[in-house]
């Protein structure tokens, strides 16, 4: 089985959304939506999730999922308003819970938040599968950046989420609550144990040195050239650079106001009494 992949880059973020799908007429599923985000006015935008819509609808392709790989850190999810313009469910994996326990407690959120993951349509365990169509697709567990990340396999590609990035920029921090350096590097080898040929796809790229953004590459070229984990990096190597790296990186632009509504399913807080949502920035918390 080898699905179409439409990539969408949005080079404020970093990220690349995906659409995956069968050939035009098809059922589809959008992977990592991005709302555009500024954070000097507060304000949001949907120019990023626009242009999923109009390959969406010129492709005639009906949105029968809307997936998360985690609880993203550097951009808000534009899932809802996808679900309103295209249909579809939103699904993310099952520990997202524990991402929202310790999140609602950094954030002092209203009582009336749930951390059982019920924002969402449904919640993943590794080893489901979802049906798109002719596309069965399967869920892969892959914690280290975060307890709930996961991975979606589609026949020969997999949608890798923050486990990897592109061979010359290595793979994710572990230095987020519930992040853990040695169990990435179990999630990596579960990745890299994939046929050569398999092909994957990142959910950002940081190109060096002036470079172009790129966002698929294969298992065979991450074992050969990841700067991180190639073969022949060991687990203590690993987490001795990740750990010592981890403490180098400053916190992304946009943690404070993603994760609140990440943890959401990509709601704002409830309004206050004057209509307006607002989202709050911890002093000295983290």
């Amino acid at each position: 089985m080898t699905p179409a992949v439409h990539a969408d880059f949005d080079p404020s973020t970093g990220t690349v959304s995906y659409v995956v799908h069968d050939g035009p007429g098809s059922p589809c599923a959008i992977i990592d939506p991005v709302l555009d985000y500024e954070p000097r006015s507060g304000r949001t935008g949907t120019a990023s999730a626009d242009r999923l819509v109009e390959f969406v609808r010129s492709n005639e392709l009906r949105v029968e999922w809307i997936l998360e790989t985690h609880a993203h850190a550097d951009h808000l999810t534009a899932a809802p308003y996808l679900k309103e313009a295209l249909g579809g469910r939103t699904a993310i994996g099952e520990h997202i819970a524990t991402v929202q326990r310790v999140f609602k407690g950094i954030f002092n959120l209203e009582p009336e938040f749930r951390t059982d993951g019920s924002q969402f349509d449904r919640l993943l365990a590794d080893g489901d599968e979802l049906r798109i169509g002719r596309l069965v697709g399967h869920v892969l567990h892959v914690p280290g950046h975060t307890p709930a990340d996961l991975a979606y396999r589609f026949g020969d590609a997999v949608f890798v989420g923050d486990t990897l990035f592109m061979p010359d920029v290595g793979t994710a921090r572990c230095d987020f609550p519930g992040g853990d350096a040695t169990t990435l590097y179990g999630s990596i080898r579960r990745l890299l144990d994939l046929p050569p040929a398999t092909r994957l796809f990142m959910c950002h790229d940081y190109p060096p040195g002036g470079r172009e953004a790129a966002w698929e590459t294969t298992v065979a070229a991450q074992r050969a050239g990841n700067i991180h984990v190639r073969d022949g990096v060991g687990e203590a190597e690993f987490v001795a650079m990740r750990t010592q790296r981890d403490t180098t990186l400053g916190m992304p632009l946009l943690i404070l106001p993603a994760v609140q509504v990440n943890i959401r399913a990509g709601q704002l807080p409830p309004a206050e009494s004057n209509g307006v949502a607002y989202l709050k920035i911890p002093v000295n918390a983290l």
